[in-house]
């Protein structure tokens, strides 16, 4: 008899020896169905959901948009009250160093620490005494003055003026024929006058002068000097031409506009001459203060520790 082979099958085998079976190719294709039909679905889902975030974004946007503006302008507004404000140079009487039309920065946070106007600056300040009066008065627009209110234009406030500090309360200043002005007792080279004035001005209205400065006044002049109705023409006023501290806006630091003018306002060298601060010099050959220096190093000997025997 011949060998029987034990164990012989008949048919294909499947991956594992398993025979396939004819439905296991139409469930495959089905899955295979099926599994485009959910990509796509997929797809569609995901493309709602971006068009939907992209949508919300852009309503999140305009919501949002007001309060921005807002904070921009309350930043603004806090800047302006503080900080820094502008103002235009309204006529010549500032020529050369400022001409009509200018537009300056003003420092206004140092005077909130208590630094006082110093010799030299070129500050704005508030009409101390109607010096303005009979002045024209421009008229702004709504738009304007709502920008100028908030600090986006210089200031639409035509009650300020701009000058140069020259005496500081205690300062002696005086005006003798054209020349030159002295504090103190000390001529200044001044530079910064309008080229062809002289210094002080001849004549019988205030330009001959003579005065010394009370403590929280300063006295001001205008770089033209025959073009300036400054502290020389308002002694008559309630304070007699000098100007309260507290009408002091701030110091004018940069000339901002026009772009071509562009340049910082420092102090002239001639006010840091020795011997212009006459109140330091009183204040050490006073009698009182002569005695107090004396009697320094006398305390300081009676509280040496004495000697050991």
């Amino acid at each position: 008899m011949g060998d029987v082979a034990v164990g012989a099958r008949s048919g294909h085998e499947g991956p594992e020896g398993r025979p396939e079976r004819p439905d296991d190719s139409a469930a495959s294709a089905v899955d295979a169905e099926n599994s485009e039909s959910g990509s796509a679905d997929d797809s569609a889902e995901q493309e709602s959901a971006e068009q939907d975030a992209k949508s919300t974004k852009q309503r999140s946007f305009w919501k949002e948009l007001p309060i921005l503006i807002g904070i921009a302008l309350v930043l603004a507004l806090l800047i302006k009250t503080f900080l820094v404000q502008a103002f235009s140079i309204p006529s010549d009487s500032m020529q050369n160093t400022l001409q009509q039309g200018d537009r300056v920065l003003v420092d206004k946070l140092t005077p909130w620490f208590g630094s006082e106007p110093e010799r030299g600056e070129v500050v704005v300040f508030h009409d101390p005494d109607n010096w303005l009066a009979g002045e024209p008065v421009a008229d702004p627009n709504a738009l304007q003055t709502v920008l100028s209110w908030i600090g986006l234009m210089p200031s639409a406030e035509e009650k300020d003026l701009i000058k140069r500090v020259v005496g500081v309360g205690g300062d002696t200043i005086e005006c003798k024929g054209t020349g030159p002005l002295t504090v103190n007792g000390k001529a200044l080279n001044e530079p910064y006058v309008y080229p062809g004035n002289t210094p002080c001005s001849v004549d019988e209205d205030g330009g001959q002068f003579k005065v010394t400065v009370p403590e929280g006044k300063i006295w001001v002049m205008g770089d033209h000097r025959q073009n300036s109705r400054d502290s020389r023409y308002n002694q008559t006023d309630k304070n007699h031409g000098m100007v309260p501290v507290d009408e002091v806006v701030g110091r004018a630091i940069v000339k901002a506009w026009p772009i071509n003018r562009w340049g910082t306002l420092p102090v002239p060298d001639t006010f840091d001459q020795s011997g212009l601060n006459s109140k330091a010099a009183a204040a050490i050959t006073s009698p009182g203060a002569a005695a107090l220096v004396g009697a320094v190093p006398l305390v300081l000997v009676r509280r040496r520790p004495k000697a050991s025997k």
